[in-house]
């Protein structure tokens, strides 16, 4: 177990230090320390039998109140997810009786951590958090200025990590403190089920007992938001006014539910980063792979059962040798396939998402974003950035075939000055899957706005660039703390400040438009209005116009 909590040990440290018994001289260790020198003025943790208690349906919780922001970590929002519980839909966590300590981060979901933190620049700048791994994970961390009735608008985040990988609390970025306290808003996150114990589709070998068994994953969310409507109010939250926000694969999360039946009522602004998606995958593939997985396991429709019985380690060892095979007898083209959301046509529609102008999700606002160098090949290989226009064509060719010369000459027409090192990142980094989710959410009423991140730290000799994953600690006024990414400071926090002010506002009223950023226009796929955001944004109509055309669709 790896708990690279350094800043919360280093701020639990400096605020507890001076006022151990033993460096108090007139204070025998029979002695309690009375509440007033417990909150002396300059101490910012609280916590006690009688701090930061909140009312649940499930029962009472104790969290902390840590720099004026009332903590509550690994709260419970469903039963755990093994043995008769696996592949089905979450069920409500068990109620308690007395005061359930919530001040520390919840199980992550399981997957595979072997070599996780192998590379070490990887482990350096990204500051990977992972704690215990179990399926008793459906928790959530909540961060409130207080526990009154202001009915602050609520953000709940869905991790990145694909499918497959991450947690609530994965990168230091993911922090709800400064956010929540700036803000003056409830900040959530949460873990849920991933990869084959979240989406294997066991209906087709299974019956109607598995029915559901495809989209678990995604029901824990619906599950989580659920929680929100029916507890946030007791944080300070507003239920009728919740943000869901995610990145990467968390981002595919975000418009994946902001599509499900189930989400109505219960999601009222939507914030994809980084990734997105308009399909589920095909239920006849999902299912394919469940017979797969089964046929992998030795059972049979009979038996199927038994795979509630397996650990968690071996089902997904099994699952993924299924999926292998799979994938080389019916190979995939593309990103689609593997263990992820299911077009079961019930929980997740058929269709491509947001096809219906009047359908679900029309009255919802989305804001967009992605960052210029997502894919950046040369972030720790120096001697790629000494790659030619003529070896960047040879690169791309494996994917773009005979269309890479004109896609490479089409980039630098809307970029002229870019080197072929950025060039080659923005290629891989294309924002086609962001245009295509935003030209089918504009033809929805209410609207969507698109931001393009470009700001590049001063780190690993100026490498990084604009990576993947780097905007999210802009957002959430965490640009300090994820210094890994940053490099700290005032430039990044003056850019943070405007970002998470737009996006307080989208969150107020579903308009990113707060007065730190120009003038932020409705995307609309005639004139593809982007915000670039970097030390000087600005608006710009289809700024990579030339290489998105030049795309194969």
């Amino acid at each position: 177990m790896k708990n690279n909590r350094r800043e919360f040990f280093k701020k639990i440290g400096a605020g507890t230090a001076g006022i151990s018994l033993a460096s108090m001289p007139f204070v025998t260790s029979s002695q309690a320390v009375t509440k007033e020198m417990a909150r002396s003025e300059d101490q910012f943790l609280q916590i006690g039998d009688d701090i930061a208690i909140a009312n649940t349906n499930s029962g009472k919780i104790r969290g902390y109140i840590l720099n004026d922001v009332y903590t509550f970590l690994g709260v419970p929002y469903g039963a755990d997810t093994s043995g008769k519980n696996r592949f089905m839909p979450p069920q409500k966590p068990e109620k308690w009786t007395g005061v359930k300590p919530t001040i520390w981060w919840g199980n992550t979901a399981p997957q595979i951590m072997d070599n996780r933190y192998a590379n070490p620049d990887y482990s350096f700048a990204d500051h990977w958090n992972y704690d215990d791994v179990s399926e008793d994970c459906l928790k959530l961390n909540v961060w409130t200025p207080a526990l009154d009735t202001k009915k602050r608008p609520v953000l709940v985040w869905l991790h990145g990590g694909g499918f497959t990988n991450g947690n609530g609390i994965e990168q230091d970025g993911y922090h709800g403190e400064n956010i929540s306290k700036n803000g003056d808003i409830v900040f959530i996150s949460i873990n849920h089920r991933l990869g084959p114990i979240g989406f294997t589709d066991l209906s087709g070998v299974g019956g109607s007992k598995y029915a559901n068994s495809g989209n678990v994953s995604q029901l824990d969310i619906i599950a989580s938001l659920e929680w929100v409507r029916d507890n946030i109010a007791n944080f300070g939250g507003d239920p009728g006014n919740v943000t869901i926000m995610g990145q990467s694969g968390g981002g595919a999360k975000v418009t994946a539910t902001m599509s499900m039946p189930a989400a109505k009522g219960l999601v009222h602004k939507g914030v994809p980063l980084s990734g997105s998606m308009l399909r589920a995958n095909d239920q006849e593939y999902s299912r394919k792979l469940g017979e797969y997985v089964m046929k992998e396991a030795g059972l049979t429709p009979d038996s199927i059962d038994k795979l509630q019985e397996f650990s968690w380690r071996e089902y997904i060892d099994i699952a993924n040798k299924a999926l292998e095979k799979m994938r080389k007898d019916y190979p995939t083209p593309g990103f689609r396939g593997g263990f992820g959301p299911v077009a079961d046509g019930v929980n997740i529609p058929k269709e491509e998402f947001f096809s219906d102008p009047s359908g679900l999700a029309s009255d919802i606002p989305m804001l967009i974003c992605t960052t210029f160098h997502e894919w950046n090949p040369t972030r720790t290989s120096p001697e790629l950035e000494k790659i030619d226009w003529a070896g960047v064509v040879e690169k791309i060719q494996p994917r773009f075939g005979a269309d890479s010369e004109k896609i490479v000459n089409a980039y630098r027409q809307d970029f002229p000055e870019a080197s072929p090192a950025d060039i080659w990142a923005m290629v891989l980094s294309n924002r086609q899957g962001a245009i295509n989710t935003a030209n089918a959410k504009s033809k929805q009423k209410a609207p969507v706005y698109l931001s393009w991140f470009g700001w590049e730290p001063n780190l690993y000799s100026g490498r990084m660039k604009a990576f993947h994953c780097i905007d999210i600690c802009f957002w959430f006024d965490n640009t300090d703390r994820m210094y890994t990414h940053t490099g700290g400071g005032g430039r990044p926090r003056k850019l943070s400040k405007a970002m998470s002010a737009s996006l307080l506002a989208f969150m107020r009223t579903g308009s990113p438009n707060a007065g730190e950023l120009p003038t932020w226009p409705n995307y609309s796929a005639e004139n593809g209005e982007t915000m670039i955001l970097n030390d000087k944004s600005q608006v710009k109509n289809k700024p990579d116009g030339n290489g998105l055309a030049s795309l194969p669709a």
